[in-house]
Parts: structure tokens; C-alpha cells; sequence
């Protein structure tokens, strides 16, 4: 999407910015608001519902799935579902995913496929 400058000057008087943009209309947005405790960082893609992000590096780890699956929609698969392409993708893919959802983290993926934290941090790496 091409945003004129007065745009850009809008959104950031809004408090948003573009944190980092990637090719083909996908971005992160960082949303900053008075009632938040700090920035959200929000990945934005063509056909996707977007979502949410407290931390700018999970933000960044989705948009890398998001590419190395060619695209995906989490749209109609449900709170613990996930998308096919990221299942057929392979398991580093599907580490990585995981680690970008609300209530996962190093230990729990660990734990889940039965490695060590370390193990996982060499999976997306």
C-alpha cells in the first residue's frame, strides 16, 4: 500500500508508525496508546486479519513465517488451530509459529516437542 506523506503524518499523530516494511504491502505498524503499558507492534499483510504483538521481535519472526510459507490466513482456524501451510511447512516453521502465540513461550515449545530450550533457539535462528 503507498501512503502519501500527510498520511504517514496522520498515523503518526494517531500514534502509529511503520515499525518495518517489507515487500508485496506487508508491514509492522507500532502502535503506541495512552492506555497501552508501552508499544503494540502490529503485522499488517494483504488478506490478512493481522494480529498483535507486545514484543517487535515476535512481530518480525511472524512476518518471516509469514514469507517462508508464501503467505497465510489464521482466519477460521480457531484459537489453537494453525494454518496448514505453516504444518506443511516443516518443523523449524512450526517451532517458530508457535513461539509467535499468546501464552507460549521457549520452555513450553521445549517441553512440547520434548528438546531443550536451546535446541528450540537454534530452530529459529
Amino acid at each position: 500500500m503507498v501512503r502519501s506523506d500527510d498520511a504517514t503524518a496522520d498515523a503518526a499523530i494517531d500514534g502509529e508508525s511503520i515499525h518495518r516494511e517489507y515487500i508485496l504491502g506487508v508491514r509492522i505498524i507500532e502502535v503506541r496508546s495512552p492506555k497501552a503499558n508501552g508499544p503494540r507492534y502490529r503485522f499488517e499483510a494483504p488478506r490478512h486479519e493481522g494480529i498483535e504483538f507486545d514484543d517487535p521481535d515476535l512481530a518480525e519472526l511472524y512476518a518471516d513465517i509469514y514469507f517462508d510459507v508464501n503467505g497465510f490466513e489464521e482466519a477460521g482456524t480457531g484459537s489453537r488451530g494453525v494454518p496448514p501451510e505453516i504444518i506443511q511447512a516443516g518443523k523449524d516453521t512450526i517451532i517458530a509459529y508457535f513461539l509467535t502465540q499468546p501464552g507460549t513461550d521457549t520452555n513450553w515449545v521445549a517441553s512440547f516437542y520434548g528438546k531443550t530450550p536451546n535446541q528450540i533457539d537454534r530452530y529459529v535462528s
